[in-house]
Protein backbone atom coordinates (compact mmCIF):
# COMPACT_ATOMS: atom_id res chain seq x y z
CA UNK A 1 0.00 0.00 0.00
CA UNK A 2 1.50 3.26 -1.00
CA UNK A 3 -0.38 6.86 -1.02
CA UNK A 4 -0.11 10.73 -1.27
CA UNK A 5 -3.02 12.19 0.27
CA UNK A 6 -3.46 16.07 1.53
CA UNK A 7 -2.66 16.74 4.84
CA UNK A 8 -6.40 18.43 5.60
CA UNK A 9 -8.32 15.83 3.68
CA UNK A 10 -6.98 12.84 5.54
CA UNK A 11 -7.38 15.20 9.03
CA UNK A 12 -11.02 15.53 7.82
CA UNK A 13 -11.27 11.68 6.89
CA UNK A 14 -10.37 10.40 10.39
CA UNK A 15 -12.32 13.05 12.11
CA UNK A 16 -15.48 11.86 10.51
CA UNK A 17 -14.93 8.38 12.01
CA UNK A 18 -13.09 8.33 14.84
CA UNK A 19 -16.00 9.27 16.80
CA UNK A 20 -16.84 5.35 16.53
CA UNK A 21 -14.00 4.14 18.69
CA UNK A 22 -15.37 3.81 22.44
CA UNK A 23 -13.47 4.23 25.80
CA UNK A 24 -14.54 0.01 27.15
CA UNK A 25 -12.89 -2.45 24.36
CA UNK A 26 -13.14 -5.76 23.97
CA UNK A 27 -10.37 -6.25 21.90
CA UNK A 28 -7.19 -4.17 20.65
CA UNK A 29 -7.99 -3.84 17.39
CA UNK A 30 -11.34 -1.54 17.98
CA UNK A 31 -9.35 1.28 19.00
CA UNK A 32 -8.16 1.02 15.21
CA UNK A 33 -8.29 3.06 11.91
CA UNK A 34 -9.20 0.45 9.03
CA UNK A 35 -7.30 2.14 6.04
CA UNK A 36 -7.87 0.59 2.66
CA UNK A 37 -5.84 2.05 -0.58
CA UNK A 38 -7.78 1.95 -3.93
CA UNK A 39 -5.60 2.32 -6.58
CA UNK A 40 -8.57 2.25 -9.20
CA UNK A 41 -10.82 4.50 -7.75
CA UNK A 42 -7.81 6.81 -6.42
CA UNK A 43 -9.42 7.04 -2.99
CA UNK A 44 -8.55 5.93 0.33
CA UNK A 45 -11.18 3.60 2.84
CA UNK A 46 -11.29 4.48 6.08
CA UNK A 47 -13.54 2.72 8.67
CA UNK A 48 -14.10 2.01 12.70
CA UNK A 49 -16.45 0.42 14.51
CA UNK A 50 -17.02 -0.97 17.64
CA UNK A 51 -19.14 -3.84 16.90
CA UNK A 52 -22.02 -2.03 18.07
CA UNK A 53 -21.71 0.61 15.59
CA UNK A 54 -19.42 1.50 12.06
CA UNK A 55 -18.81 4.23 10.07
CA UNK A 56 -16.59 4.06 6.65
CA UNK A 57 -15.85 7.04 4.15
CA UNK A 58 -13.50 7.54 1.92
CA UNK A 59 -10.91 10.29 1.45
CA UNK A 60 -9.43 11.54 -2.23
CA UNK A 61 -6.01 10.54 -2.74
CA UNK A 62 -3.04 9.28 -5.14
CA UNK A 63 -3.11 5.58 -4.72
CA UNK A 64 0.14 4.53 -6.14
CA UNK A 65 -0.29 0.81 -4.71
CA UNK A 66 -3.43 -0.86 -3.19
CA UNK A 67 -3.17 -2.43 0.34
CA UNK A 68 -4.83 -2.31 3.58
CA UNK A 69 -3.70 -2.10 7.02
CA UNK A 70 -5.57 -0.85 11.00
CA UNK A 71 -3.33 1.87 12.78
CA UNK A 72 -4.69 3.48 15.94
CA UNK A 73 -7.01 6.22 15.31
CA UNK A 74 -6.32 8.37 17.58
CA UNK A 75 -2.75 8.56 17.93
CA UNK A 76 -2.82 8.84 13.74
CA UNK A 77 -5.03 11.57 13.92
CA UNK A 78 -2.95 13.23 16.28
CA UNK A 79 0.51 12.66 14.37
CA UNK A 80 -1.22 14.03 10.77
CA UNK A 81 -2.10 17.06 12.36
CA UNK A 82 0.94 17.79 13.69
CA UNK A 83 2.99 17.52 9.96
CA UNK A 84 4.68 20.52 8.98
CA UNK A 85 3.93 19.93 5.07
CA UNK A 86 0.90 20.24 3.06
CA UNK A 87 1.34 16.21 1.79
CA UNK A 88 1.21 13.42 3.24
CA UNK A 89 2.60 9.94 2.34
CA UNK A 90 2.10 7.19 3.70
CA UNK A 91 3.53 3.55 2.99
CA UNK A 92 2.91 -0.04 4.19
CA UNK A 93 6.61 -1.52 5.03
CA UNK A 94 4.95 -4.94 6.22
CA UNK A 95 1.64 -5.71 7.29
CA UNK A 96 1.59 -4.31 11.05
CA UNK A 97 4.14 -1.07 9.90
CA UNK A 98 3.15 1.97 7.72
CA UNK A 99 5.67 4.84 7.03
CA UNK A 100 4.18 7.96 7.40
CA UNK A 101 6.26 11.22 5.86
CA UNK A 102 5.47 14.91 5.30
CA UNK A 103 8.09 17.82 3.98
CA UNK A 104 11.12 16.09 5.98
CA UNK A 105 9.05 14.67 8.84
CA UNK A 106 9.39 10.86 9.20
CA UNK A 107 7.36 8.25 10.96
CA UNK A 108 6.89 4.61 11.48
CA UNK A 109 3.77 3.66 13.27
CA UNK A 110 2.93 0.19 14.38
CA UNK A 111 -0.83 -1.48 13.72
CA UNK A 112 -2.33 -4.64 13.39
CA UNK A 113 -2.98 -6.64 10.62
CA UNK A 114 -6.05 -6.12 8.36
CA UNK A 115 -7.94 -9.51 8.52
CA UNK A 116 -8.12 -8.92 12.26
CA UNK A 117 -10.80 -6.11 11.44
CA UNK A 118 -14.22 -7.24 11.84
CA UNK A 119 -16.60 -6.43 8.75
CA UNK A 120 -18.98 -3.86 8.63
CA UNK A 121 -22.60 -5.01 7.99
CA UNK A 122 -23.74 -4.06 4.23
CA UNK A 123 -27.24 -3.62 4.60
CA UNK A 124 -28.17 -1.93 0.56
CA UNK A 125 -29.70 -4.45 -0.31
CA UNK A 126 -32.56 -4.19 2.03
CA UNK A 127 -35.75 -1.88 1.27
CA UNK A 128 -34.87 1.83 1.37
CA UNK A 129 -36.07 4.74 2.10
CA UNK A 130 -34.71 8.72 0.97
CA UNK A 131 -34.92 11.66 2.49
CA UNK A 132 -33.38 14.88 2.35
CA UNK A 133 -29.64 15.44 4.67
CA UNK A 134 -31.04 18.84 5.96
CA UNK A 135 -34.71 17.71 6.49
CA UNK A 136 -33.67 14.20 8.50
CA UNK A 137 -30.85 16.84 10.78
CA UNK A 138 -33.73 19.24 11.36
CA UNK A 139 -35.80 16.24 12.68
CA UNK A 140 -33.42 14.74 14.94
CA UNK A 141 -32.31 18.04 16.58
CA UNK A 142 -36.06 18.99 17.43
CA UNK A 143 -36.19 15.18 19.32
CA UNK A 144 -32.77 14.25 20.69
CA UNK A 145 -32.30 16.36 23.77
CA UNK A 146 -35.30 13.97 25.06
CA UNK A 147 -33.65 10.63 24.72
CA UNK A 148 -33.33 9.13 28.25
CA UNK A 149 -29.55 9.38 29.45
CA UNK A 150 -30.44 6.59 32.22
CA UNK A 151 -29.02 3.04 31.51
CA UNK A 152 -31.38 1.39 33.39
CA UNK A 153 -34.23 2.63 31.02
CA UNK A 154 -32.23 1.07 27.95
CA UNK A 155 -35.30 1.24 25.86
CA UNK A 156 -35.20 4.60 25.98
CA UNK A 157 -31.42 5.34 25.16
CA UNK A 158 -32.14 6.36 21.66
CA UNK A 159 -35.00 7.41 18.87
CA UNK A 160 -38.06 5.38 18.10
CA UNK A 161 -38.12 5.42 14.37
CA UNK A 162 -41.13 4.20 12.50
CA UNK A 163 -42.19 4.21 9.34
CA UNK A 164 -45.83 4.23 8.52
CA UNK A 165 -48.47 5.28 5.81
CA UNK A 166 -45.53 7.62 3.57
CA UNK A 167 -44.97 8.96 7.10
CA UNK A 168 -41.93 9.30 8.51
CA UNK A 169 -41.36 9.79 12.55
CA UNK A 170 -38.79 10.20 15.00
CA UNK A 171 -40.17 9.96 19.04
CA UNK A 172 -37.92 10.36 22.34
CA UNK A 173 -38.13 10.11 26.00
CA UNK A 174 -36.98 10.16 29.11
CA UNK A 175 -39.61 9.60 31.18
CA UNK A 176 -40.70 13.46 32.07
CA UNK A 177 -41.11 14.94 28.40
CA UNK A 178 -41.25 13.37 25.08
CA UNK A 179 -40.68 14.94 21.65
CA UNK A 180 -42.27 13.91 18.70
CA UNK A 181 -41.78 15.13 15.19
CA UNK A 182 -43.27 13.84 11.63
CA UNK A 183 -42.33 14.57 7.98
CA UNK A 184 -44.51 13.00 4.72
CA UNK A 185 -42.47 10.58 2.28
CA UNK A 186 -43.93 10.59 -1.21
CA UNK A 187 -44.06 7.11 -2.79
CA UNK A 188 -43.26 4.95 0.48
CA UNK A 189 -45.18 2.07 1.45
CA UNK A 190 -42.52 0.93 4.02
CA UNK A 191 -43.84 0.04 7.16
CA UNK A 192 -40.86 -0.39 10.17
CA UNK A 193 -40.19 0.42 13.80
CA UNK A 194 -37.13 0.41 15.65
CA UNK A 195 -35.53 2.00 18.39
CA UNK A 196 -31.98 3.64 17.09
CA UNK A 197 -29.68 4.37 19.88
CA UNK A 198 -28.24 7.46 21.29
CA UNK A 199 -25.21 7.31 19.98
CA UNK A 200 -26.13 6.73 16.36
CA UNK A 201 -28.59 9.60 16.64
CA UNK A 202 -25.62 11.79 18.15
CA UNK A 203 -23.22 10.38 14.87
CA UNK A 204 -26.13 11.25 12.44
CA UNK A 205 -26.38 15.10 14.08
CA UNK A 206 -22.73 15.49 13.04
CA UNK A 207 -22.17 14.17 9.83
CA UNK A 208 -25.66 15.30 8.16
CA UNK A 209 -25.58 18.49 6.08
CA UNK A 210 -22.47 17.59 3.66
CA UNK A 211 -24.81 16.09 0.88
CA UNK A 212 -28.33 16.20 -0.69
CA UNK A 213 -29.99 13.08 -0.01
CA UNK A 214 -29.49 10.44 2.36
CA UNK A 215 -30.69 6.85 2.18
CA UNK A 216 -31.78 4.27 5.27
CA UNK A 217 -31.91 0.49 5.39
CA UNK A 218 -33.91 -1.34 7.67
CA UNK A 219 -33.21 -4.95 9.40
CA UNK A 220 -34.74 -6.82 12.77
CA UNK A 221 -31.67 -5.85 14.16
CA UNK A 222 -29.79 -3.14 12.49
CA UNK A 223 -30.32 0.14 10.51
CA UNK A 224 -27.86 2.11 8.32
CA UNK A 225 -27.69 5.41 6.87
CA UNK A 226 -25.46 5.82 3.36
CA UNK A 227 -25.05 9.90 3.29
CA UNK A 228 -24.62 11.73 0.29
CA UNK A 229 -21.21 13.89 -0.04
CA UNK A 230 -20.88 16.80 -2.18
CA UNK A 231 -17.46 17.48 -4.26
CA UNK A 232 -16.12 20.40 -2.28
CA UNK A 233 -15.25 17.76 0.90
CA UNK A 234 -12.85 15.99 -1.04
CA UNK A 235 -14.51 12.24 0.06
CA UNK A 236 -15.71 9.93 -1.37
CA UNK A 237 -19.68 9.92 -2.79
CA UNK A 238 -21.23 8.55 1.04
CA UNK A 239 -20.72 8.30 4.09
CA UNK A 240 -21.68 4.55 5.31
CA UNK A 241 -23.26 4.27 9.10
CA UNK A 242 -24.12 1.06 10.27
CA UNK A 243 -25.91 0.32 13.62
CA UNK A 244 -27.42 -2.40 15.97
CA UNK A 245 -30.79 -1.58 17.12
CA UNK A 246 -32.01 -1.09 20.49
CA UNK A 247 -33.87 -4.59 20.89
CA UNK A 248 -37.26 -4.50 23.14
CA UNK A 249 -40.74 -2.94 23.10
CA UNK A 250 -41.21 1.00 22.95
CA UNK A 251 -43.50 2.56 25.48
CA UNK A 252 -46.99 3.44 23.80
CA UNK A 253 -46.03 7.19 23.22
CA UNK A 254 -49.18 8.23 21.94
CA UNK A 255 -50.85 7.45 25.70
CA UNK A 256 -48.38 10.07 27.14
CA UNK A 257 -49.43 12.69 24.30
CA UNK A 258 -53.10 14.43 25.80
CA UNK A 259 -56.18 14.06 23.48
CA UNK A 260 -57.32 17.76 24.41
CA UNK A 261 -55.94 20.85 26.22
CA UNK A 262 -58.31 23.80 27.41
CA UNK A 263 -56.14 26.38 26.29
CA UNK A 264 -54.00 27.77 23.21
CA UNK A 265 -51.45 30.70 23.36
CA UNK A 266 -49.22 31.94 20.51
CA UNK A 267 -45.89 32.78 21.85
CA UNK A 268 -43.01 34.62 20.19
CA UNK A 269 -40.11 31.48 20.35
CA UNK A 270 -36.66 33.71 20.66
CA UNK A 271 -38.57 36.21 22.97
CA UNK A 272 -39.64 33.42 25.56
CA UNK A 273 -35.98 31.56 25.65
CA UNK A 274 -34.95 34.49 26.44
CA UNK A 275 -36.75 35.17 29.26
CA UNK A 276 -37.06 31.76 30.41
CA UNK A 277 -33.01 31.43 30.23
CA UNK A 278 -32.90 34.79 32.70
CA UNK A 279 -35.19 34.08 34.78
CA UNK A 280 -33.96 30.47 35.59
CA UNK A 281 -30.28 32.31 36.86
CA UNK A 282 -32.07 32.52 40.36
CA UNK A 283 -33.05 28.78 40.70
CA UNK A 284 -31.29 26.17 42.40
CA UNK A 285 -30.37 22.93 43.03
CA UNK A 286 -33.57 22.13 45.64
CA UNK A 287 -35.98 23.82 43.50
CA UNK A 288 -35.09 24.13 39.64
CA UNK A 289 -38.19 25.39 38.25
CA UNK A 290 -39.84 28.13 36.99
CA UNK A 291 -43.24 28.91 36.89
CA UNK A 292 -45.55 30.23 34.38
CA UNK A 293 -48.72 32.46 35.36
CA UNK A 294 -51.28 32.81 32.24
CA UNK A 295 -53.52 35.98 33.12
CA UNK A 296 -55.33 38.85 31.81
CA UNK A 297 -53.33 38.98 28.04
CA UNK A 298 -49.75 38.51 29.67
CA UNK A 299 -47.55 35.80 30.30
CA UNK A 300 -45.33 36.28 33.88
CA UNK A 301 -42.27 33.85 34.16
CA UNK A 302 -40.87 33.79 37.76
CA UNK A 303 -37.89 31.59 39.75
CA UNK A 304 -37.21 31.83 43.65
CA UNK A 305 -34.78 29.79 45.83
CA UNK A 306 -33.50 30.43 49.35
CA UNK A 307 -29.98 30.82 47.92
CA UNK A 308 -30.27 33.28 45.00
CA UNK A 309 -33.34 35.07 45.68
CA UNK A 310 -35.71 35.63 43.30
CA UNK A 311 -36.91 37.10 39.38
CA UNK A 312 -39.71 37.93 37.42
CA UNK A 313 -40.48 38.78 33.57
CA UNK A 314 -44.09 39.40 31.89
CA UNK A 315 -44.56 39.47 28.24
CA UNK A 316 -47.79 40.68 26.50
CA UNK A 317 -49.92 37.74 25.04
CA UNK A 318 -52.98 37.20 23.34
CA UNK A 319 -54.45 35.27 26.70
CA UNK A 320 -57.85 36.30 28.55
CA UNK A 321 -59.16 33.35 29.83
CA UNK A 322 -59.14 32.21 33.61
CA UNK A 323 -56.00 32.53 35.67
CA UNK A 324 -53.76 29.53 35.16
CA UNK A 325 -49.89 28.65 36.74
CA UNK A 326 -47.68 26.14 36.27
CA UNK A 327 -43.91 24.95 37.05
CA UNK A 328 -41.46 23.28 34.44
CA UNK A 329 -37.85 22.70 35.11
CA UNK A 330 -36.46 25.43 32.76
CA UNK A 331 -33.98 23.04 31.10
CA UNK A 332 -36.78 21.24 29.81
CA UNK A 333 -38.56 24.63 28.21
CA UNK A 334 -35.20 25.92 26.58
CA UNK A 335 -34.36 22.60 25.44
CA UNK A 336 -37.00 22.46 22.33
CA UNK A 337 -37.51 26.68 22.16
CA UNK A 338 -33.21 26.56 21.17
CA UNK A 339 -33.39 23.72 18.77
CA UNK A 340 -36.53 25.12 16.73
CA UNK A 341 -36.55 27.15 13.94
CA UNK A 342 -39.79 28.44 13.88
CA UNK A 343 -40.25 32.35 15.05
CA UNK A 344 -43.75 31.54 16.74
CA UNK A 345 -44.56 28.08 18.66
CA UNK A 346 -48.22 27.65 20.91
CA UNK A 347 -48.19 26.47 24.02
CA UNK A 348 -51.16 24.34 24.97
CA UNK A 349 -52.32 23.22 29.02
CA UNK A 350 -55.02 22.56 31.01
CA UNK A 351 -54.36 23.64 34.28
CA UNK A 352 -51.13 23.45 37.11
CA UNK A 353 -51.21 19.52 37.38
CA UNK A 354 -51.75 18.33 33.75
CA UNK A 355 -48.50 18.37 31.02
CA UNK A 356 -47.99 21.05 28.66
CA UNK A 357 -47.46 21.10 25.00
CA UNK A 358 -45.08 22.87 22.92
CA UNK A 359 -46.33 22.88 19.24
CA UNK A 360 -45.39 24.67 16.09
CA UNK A 361 -47.61 24.91 12.93
CA UNK A 362 -45.63 21.82 11.37
CA UNK A 363 -46.04 18.27 12.96
CA UNK A 364 -44.21 18.54 15.95
CA UNK A 365 -44.85 18.45 19.52
CA UNK A 366 -42.86 18.34 22.91
CA UNK A 367 -44.94 17.32 26.05
CA UNK A 368 -43.46 18.60 29.47
CA UNK A 369 -44.74 17.22 32.83
CA UNK A 370 -45.42 20.14 35.06
CA UNK A 371 -43.85 20.27 38.67
CA UNK A 372 -45.41 20.51 42.07
CA UNK A 373 -45.79 24.18 43.06
CA UNK A 374 -45.02 24.48 46.65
Amino acid sequence: MKFVVEKDTLIAGLQRVMNVVGTKLTMPILSNVLIEAIADRDQVALSTTSLDMGICCSVVAQVQQSGRITLPVKKLASIVKALPGQEVTCAMENDVLVRIESDGSHFKILGLAADNFPTLPHLETEQKIEVNQMQLARMLRSISYAQSKDENRYILNGAYFLVENSSLNFVATDGRRLALTSSEIPSCDIQKSVIVPAKMIAELERTLGIGENVRIFMTDKQIAFSIDVSSEHNLGDAIYIVSKIVEGKYPNYKQVIPSSSDYRVRLDREQLLSVVQRIALVADDKDYSVRLKFADNLLETSARSVSYGEAREALPIAYDEKTVEIAFNPQFLIDPFKVLTNDEIFFEFKDEFSPGIIKTNDTFLCVVMPLRIN
